[in-house]
């Protein structure tokens, strides 16, 4: 007796199961199988199937009745399996004998001619659709691999895409598979046409489509290569920039999309239906507000009479549920009924309120930092366990998180608790990166080169929270050996406490004429108060030790500084002072981050007073940087800086405390410490007791970065200069510069690059239009 699939079998495995059916309701004595009972079980034909895998499909076993119900369901089940493309049945006596013949293993999957995309990309494609080496062959299966890949070039804009697959039978019943891909040449967008638009031009409408017809960047962007998904992007906003401006029944009617016949050149147009423009008629409120809807009314961003605006209208439900959540109500929904006039062309709203339940924080829970101590990062939350939930104070943890600087991201989400209505987890996932930095500065210019300085420092110490630096330069310039720890939480309640200890020697540049070289020692500790959460005050005390060596070619004023204090008549030689410096700041940081901030205010202002040492003198800094998130992910930084210092009891103001200016951190465009007044003997920069500092940047994503913030380009204007003890502070003789540059938080520490033009710069002024800095914050 033989059962051979051949009576139903066919070349899919459609076919086969229709087969199979056929047979279970055909009747007579031909296809009639005699039951009998097996004593044994046989296969046949495997090479690579283990024999248990064979069995664990039948439905018979050893010592039950075989029969043709049976003998049906076992063919199946294994045409099921996809490892066999036939398989028979026979009976030896009692045995039953499984004869298969097995479908080929993929051995390779290849692919030539690829130049779109890397070779791992399509194989892991391809693996998830089931054509992989180890894979069973299955030719639809590559029938529909090769459909995907002409589906991702497609999406690419490679519509001139052939794909030619060969499949290679090799021993031990594999094959090699092999796709030959002709990229062709991109289609690339010839034309995008907008119909129906009468409010705005088709210039201001196609500035807000990521699809364009090519520019500077489109190597690197592909703008313009089409995508269907970027087309529908696109019409999203194209309808939120009508609904913004009034239109608030506009319509995309139709999109249609030509190729040219040789498959390089793409046609998009967009046929539109304005509508009328709308202004914002009554407001009104209902639902559950606790008595509060005056407060919630006053966050409305709609206002009557002004004209319509989708973006405020989504503003102000959610100023309205977040407010409600810092009471407690996490899942505070809020829906507005538009009512529209069109008489009148206005638009009315009725505010549905519907707060919810009035939830808690069940656990606080924190992911991702495998070298931080979960400590560090708890102490900065500001929502607690088993208390009200508050909006308010859960982004004012990941905001504190995030300042730490420890971290690439730091995200929060806040999960309903599982079983329960009333409860939620507050879920605080971050991305650690290396806290280890190499600080290093250098610059370009036709006098010095190339200059370079470097330092070390180690923040977040082996995951505690604390920075140990050991700063080593060892620039021509600048020789510096110094100590220093910071714990930020010195006690509980989080006063800082911050020591360092230094040796350093400063010498002038290669340009400087004149030769000095001036020695500080010294010690100084600070700690810091904080009395609210974006406030603290930090106080401290320090000694140090100068001594300013000078010869023949040295600046007057540093000869005068050995002469009178000291040194000889001439001021050739050398002379040290001692100072007993105390300090005082007050710093606000309400900054989304400390590397990447995209929205917050930082300010600190610092007064260092000496009334005890040789030189008595007071030195107040004065820092702030705003910024604020614009349209299309840029962000608007602003900085000034004000610094002043004079002597006091008659004393001049100590050479050695002078500021600077000029290059990244002040000027760009400008030498490093260039600005300002000269040495008459010798052009050498002086430095001053006074100096200004404006910076104005606008920082973009990275073309290709996507919202990736650790990586950005900017266009700067930058103005500055530097006035001697009792001059006065003239606008007229500030310098300006302007230019581009690129910011980067690479794995070292903050990279800048920039490049500026001086803008009104004076003879004697000391150029350098390239510079690059790490460890600089703005």
């Amino acid at each position: 007796m033989k059962l051979h699939s051949d009576r139903f079998a066919s070349p899919s495995f459609r076919l086969s199961l229709i087969g199979a059916a056929v047979l279970a309701f055909c009747s007579g004595q031909a296809l009639a199988v005699a039951p009998f009972t097996v004593k044994d079980i046989r296969v046949e034909g495997i090479q690579r199937t283990e024999a248990g895998t064979v069995f664990s499909y039948l439905p018979v076993r050893v010592g039950e009745s075989f029969d043709d119900e049976k003998s049906i369901a076992a063919i199946k089940a294994l045409y099921a399996t996809g490892f066999f493309k036939d398989v028979r049945l026979e009976a030896d006596g009692d045995v039953l004998v499984v004869l298969v013949e097995e479908r080929p293993a993929i051995a390779s999957v290849e692919f030539t001619g690829s130049k779109e995309f890397e070779k791992d990309i399509l194989v892991k494609a391809l693996k998830e659709i089931g054509v992989g080496e180890a894979k069973i062959f299955d030719k639809a299966s590559v029938d529909r691999a090769e459909q995907e890949l002409k589906r991702q070039y497609l999406s690419h804009g490679l519509y001139g895409v052939k794909i030619t697959t060969t499949v290679t039978p090799i021993e031990r019943n594999r094959v090699n598979v092999v796709f030959a891909i002709d990229e062709g040449e991109v289609a690339r967008i010839k034309q995008i046409s907008i119909v129906g638009n009468k409010a705005f031009s088709d210039k201001e409408l196609r500035d807000q489509l990521a699809l364009n017809t090519g520019g500077w960047f489109s190597w690197y962007t592909k703008a313009d290569q089409y995508s269907k998904t970027k087309l529908s992007g696109d019409i999203e906003s194209l309808k939120s920039y009508y609904l913004n401006r009034g239109y608030i029944e506009m319509q995309v009617d139709s999109t249609q999309v030509s190729i040219t016949p040789d498959k390089k050149d793409i046609y998009i147009t967009i046929n539109v239906t304005e509508g009328e423009k709308y202004s914002i008629g009554d407001t009104k409120f209902e639902g559950e507000m606790f008595g509060r809807e005056e407060e919630l009314k006053s966050l409305l961003l709609l206002k009557k009479g002004a004209v319509y605006s989708g973006e405020l209208l989504t503003a102000s439900n959610k100023r309205i549920s977040d407010r409600l959540g810092t009471f407690g109500y996490a899942f505070a929904n809020v829906n507005a009924n538009p009512e529209i006039n069109r008489d009148k062309r206005e638009v009315s709203f009725t505010f549905f309120v519907d707060p919810g339940k009035r939830v808690y924080v069940r656990r606080m829970n924190i992911a991702g930092n495998s070298t931080t101590r979960d400590e560090v990062i708890r102490r900065e939350f500001r929502q607690f366990e088993s208390s009200w939930y508050d909006s308010n104070k859960i982004k004012l943890s990941r905001d504190r998180v995030d300042r730490l600087g420890y971290f690439k991201d730091v995200t929060i989400d806040t999960p309903e608790a599982q079983g329960t209505n009333d409860q939620v987890d507050v879920n605080l996932t971050v991305v650690e990166k290396p806290t280890g930095n190499f600080l290093i500065g250098g610059a370009f210019s036709q006098s010095e080169k190339f200059t370079l300085s470097a330092a070390i420092s180690q923040a977040n110490f082996a995951g505690s929270g604390n920075t140990v630096g050991l700063e080593i330069n060892t620039s021509h310039y600048s020789r510096t050996i110094a100590f220093s720890q910071t714990n930020p939480y010195f006690t509980d309640d989080g006063v800082s406490r911050r020591f360092e200890v230094y040796l350093r020697t400063t010498i002038p540049p290669a340009v400087n004429i004149g030769s000095y070289k001036v020695k500080q020692q010294g010690a100084k500790i600070e700690f810091g108060v904080p009395f609210s959460e974006s406030d603290t005050i930090f106080f401290g005390a320090g000694v140090e030790k100068t001594r300013i060596e000078t010869d023949t070619t040295s600046p007057v004023r540093f000869k005068n500084y050995v002469r009178d204090n000291g040194g000889p008549a001439d001021g050739i030689g050398s002379a040290a002072t001692n100072a007993v410096p105390l300090t005082a700041s007050w710093q606000r940081d309400s900054r989304d981050s400390a590397l990447t901030p995209s929205i917050g205010r930082y300010q600190r202002v610092n007064l260092e007073i000496d009334l005890i040492g040789n030189q008595k003198y007071y030195r107040a800094i004065y820092d702030h940087q705003y910024f604020r998130p614009l349209f299309r992910s840029m962000t608007l930084a602003l900085r000034g800086e004000f610094d002043y210092g004079h002597g006091i009891g008659g004393n001049a103001f100590p050479v050695f405390k002078n500021f600077y200016g000029g290059g990244i951190g002040s000027v760009r465009g400008y030498q490093s410490s260039s600005l300002g007044a000269a040495d008459p003997s010798t052009n050498d920069a002086l430095g001053g007791a006074a100096r200004l500092i404006g910076n104005v940047e606008l920082q973009m994503p990275f073309p290709g970065s996507g919202s990736d913030r650790s990586l950005r380009w900017f266009a700067f204007v930058d103005g500055g200069q530097v006035y001697q003890e009792g001059a006065k502070l003239r606008a007229s003789e500030l310098r300006y510069a302007a230019g581009l540059g690129i910011s980067w938080i690479s794995p070292v520490g903050p990279l800048k690059l920039s490049y500026g033009l001086p803008l009104n710069d004076k003879p004697g002024d000391r150029i350098e239009r390239f510079q690059f800095q790490m460890g600089t914050g703005f």
